[in-house]
């Protein structure tokens, strides 16, 4: 199994908007071989922030990084710019292999 993650630093006062964007976006996976699951996570909050992390489950590396060249992952993707007044920096990608 394939976990990725992406880190993203929202705003001070921005994190319910933020929710709201994920919560009602289109992700496009419900069809994408080997997907299993997705959440966003919401971390701690720092002196102008709050950390949170899209959480996906794949069955393999494979798999994931075929849908990142997929229609699925554009149409998904297609706004992301859209609300960079919400985020301090880019988000920040990390991938693990399950090992256990």
């Amino acid at each position: 199994m394939y976990i990725a993650m992406n880190k993203f630093k929202i705003i001070e006062g921005k994190e319910e908007l933020f929710e709201n964007i994920w919560k009602n976006r289109e992700t496009h996976l419900e069809n994408v071989s080997g997907f299993k699951k997705f959440h966003l996570i919401k971390g701690s909050k720092k002196d102008n922030f709050t950390i949170y992390a899209s959480h996906s489950s794949w069955n393999s590396e494979n798999d994931f990084f075929n849908w990142t060249k997929s229609e699925s992952f554009r149409l998904a993707h297609k706004d992301a710019g859209k609300h960079k007044d919400l985020y301090i920096g880019h988000p920040e990608f990390e991938g693990f292999k399950v090992v256990i």
